[in-house]
């Protein structure tokens, strides 16, 4: 349920960006969500709709989510691979010696307003 979290965190900033810049309403929020944040899609746009039709700045808000892929680094072989579907282990050596590169980030892209 760290999904209603992060909207709460998500309309806190946008609030604040209204407040800085004097806006009247937000028609829409793209957000950029990496692969393996562990963020539910769905459950999240369920969450941003109940939260934002109780605000007055967000209410009646679209939201586009745009997905970040997973992307992991391996310091043996120096390749890139698809986390999601390799996981920590190298599929190119079998190295175990990996890092995520991308894929955890959360980032407000976006935002259309008056």
């Amino acid at each position: 349920m760290h999904e209603l979290g992060i909207v709460f965190h998500v309309i806190d900033d946008i609030t604040e960006l209204g407040k800085e810049n004097s806006l009247k309403s937000v028609s829409s929020v793209t957000l950029e969500i990496g692969e393996v944040t562990g963020v539910l899609p769905d459950y999240f746009e369920d969450c941003f709709r109940w939260a934002c039709d109780r605000t007055e700045l967000l209410k009646g808000a679209k939201l586009n989510l745009l997905t970040i892929p997973a992307v992991t680094y391996c310091e043996d072989c120096k390749k890139n691979y698809p986390t999601v579907q390799f996981g920590k282990i190298c599929p190119n050596c079998g190295s175990e010696h990996t890092y995520l590169l991308q894929g955890n980030e959360f980032y407000i892209k976006e935002i259309e307003a008056e």
